[in-house]
């Protein structure tokens, strides 16, 4: 991997990075917090937003020094290929920046829209084996990010510690931003949405029970509340399949980092927990 960038915070290390991906056939970058001392130290894999790079949540989250605290490699990768020659839409809701965390096999997005195995498979070895883990590992996310942390963490369990959120699209099948995302780059055929939505997966038992708690967090003043993220829905079918989830409603606050600077430590402590454990 190419080091761009190296700054040190909260005693620890933080390194912005590229490297060639055999996956996704592109560039990727990412940033990797290491915390202070020879470890090795467990991993905790952050997927950010719609629109969001890697440079989002690692200058606006304020999650280092809880993870400095807790003694927890953090991982931030960008949210879908990019570069010349990668497919786009001028829409902000498709395309480069809107990866869905899901391995498209539609045209023309199938050569590099493949971000489910980029993170489970190509991501996870590459930090174990560049720096010093412990081999445990958990997932968290925002938005189209948490949407993500909790589908990757349901279909892989094995993989996964815990799982978090804050204010993820819980059921991306019933709402316009997932309908469309899916549309593009699963085709019509709902069954293989479904394979993709935390709450339809929890509705067929699939990594339900395989963690003892998903902590979400999620404002009520947040602008796509009722018609994109629907939390009510990720709670319902947890409800049905005996999954615990604790959802914090969250007074007053929005959808954006200022919201997720505000609980991080409490999702990083959450982790740090179940990684020790």
């Amino acid at each position: 991997m190419e080091t761009l960038k190296t700054h040190i915070v909260h005693g620890g290390t933080l390194r912005y990075l590229r490297h060639d991906s055999a996956t996704t056939g592109t560039p990727m970058t990412l940033s990797v917090f290491v915390p202070p001392g020879e470890g090795p130290f467990p991993v905790l894999i952050w997927l950010s937003g719609l629109t969001c790079t890697e440079d989002n949540f690692t200058t606006k989250a304020g999650a280092y020094r809880a993870a400095a605290e807790h003694g927890v490699i953090i991982v931030a990768p960008d949210t879908s290929p990019r570069g010349e020659g990668v497919a786009d839409d001028p829409a902000y809701d498709l395309g480069q920046g809107a990866g869905f965390y899901l391995d498209a096999t539609q045209a023309p997005w199938t050569p590099h829209f493949r971000m489910e195995s980029y993170v489970v498979g190509e991501l996870i070895g590459l930090i174990d084996a560049e720096y010093p883990t412990t081999g445990a590992r958990s997932i968290s996310g925002h938005s189209m990010g948490g949407h993500g942390a909790l589908t990757l963490a349901l279909r892989h369990p094995h993989l996964f510690r815990s799982v978090s959120a804050f204010a993820p699209i819980g059921s991306p099948t019933r709402c316009p931003w997932g309908e469309k995302a899916f549309t593009a780059y699963l085709g019509d055929d709902r069954a293989e949405w479904d394979a993709h939505d935390a709450a339809r997966l929890l509705e067929g038992g699939v990594g339900a029970g395989c963690f003892d708690d998903i902590l979400v967090d999620q404002g009520d003043a947040d602008p796509f509340l009722i018609e994109q993220l629907k939390p009510e829905l990720l709670t319902e079918a947890a409800k049905t399949s005996g999954q615990k989830i604790t959802l914090r409603m969250q007074p007053g606050y929005d959808h954006s980092y200022f919201f997720m600077a505000s609980f991080i430590d409490d999702h990083v402590a959450f982790h740090a927990a179940r990684l020790k454990a």
